[in-house]
């Protein structure tokens, strides 16, 4: 399964997002940094934004495995708070490269700055992340959502692959390997446009980018690349609904 380091490039904590924050960041220069000047604020600030995106994809990826069921927006907030530490830690060690080390009592004001952007640019990924509260589209049940990493749970559901006593969800941000039945997952996601393709696998319409046929099998590509089997029991059903 991707671990933590892959998530990075998931839609709201992605290099392309947190390259345009450091860049807005560098432009507006709070904290006194603009005196760095170019292009070394900008390598401040895009810096120690990639230090806070992959801790909290790491943090995000401890929560999903020991902590499944906290609430979003308390896993969001102490995601806030840990990315915070190990960032002051590199503002400090900045600043003492660069001239005298701060004193320890102005540690915590170094944090409480460090938090400050690290609250907004959480609060910022989570709005991203949310799903549109007036859709009218039917979701995933939490049953199976909330065992997703938290980056996961408002993406697409493309596709469900067993294994053994796991199962893999494919998303439109990625993948991640959950403990579940299929059948348990597949009635999480009753309301969604899908069906079984193989006792192994549960595709969803929208995800299907091409299917190959070959006498009364099926191989279905997905949207994102990976290839799902429609085995010979279950292909009368997609054929009869004119899916493949």
């Amino acid at each position: 399964m991707p671990g933590w380091v892959n998530q990075l490039f998931d839609r709201a904590g992605g290099p392309l997002f947190l390259l345009g924050v450091g860049t807005f960041l560098a432009f507006l220069g709070p904290y006194n940094t603009s005196g760095l000047g170019w292009p070394w604020v900008w390598l401040y600030w895009t810096g120690l934004l990639i230090l806070g995106g992959m801790t909290g994809n790491l943090t995000a990826a401890v929560f999903n495995r020991f902590f499944p069921n906290l609430p979003v927006w308390t896993s969001y907030s102490l995601i806030a708070v840990i990315i915070s530490i190990p960032v002051t830690a590199a503002v400090i060690g900045i600043q003492a490269a660069l001239g005298p080390m701060p004193p320890p009592g102005a540690w915590p004001v170094i944090f409480f700055f460090v938090l400050l952007i690290s609250g907004a640019v959480t609060a910022l990924t989570y709005m991203l992340d949310r799903p549109d509260s007036e859709a009218t589209e039917p979701v995933a049940g939490r049953a199976l959502t909330d065992k997703l990493p938290v980056r996961l749970r408002t993406a697409e559901i493309l596709a469900l692959e067993s294994e053994d006593h796991y199962l893999r969800v494919h998303t439109s941000r990625g993948d991640d390997l959950i403990l579940m039945r299929l059948s348990d997952a597949m009635a999480a996601l009753e309301g969604l446009d899908g069906m079984q393709t193989h006792r192994s696998w549960w595709v969803a319409r929208a995800a299907i980018a091409d299917a190959e046929k070959s006498g009364g099998r099926a191989e279905l590509t997905l949207s994102n690349g990976i290839k799902a089997p429609v085995s010979r029991s279950f292909y009368p059903r997609w054929r009869e609904k004119g899916w493949i």
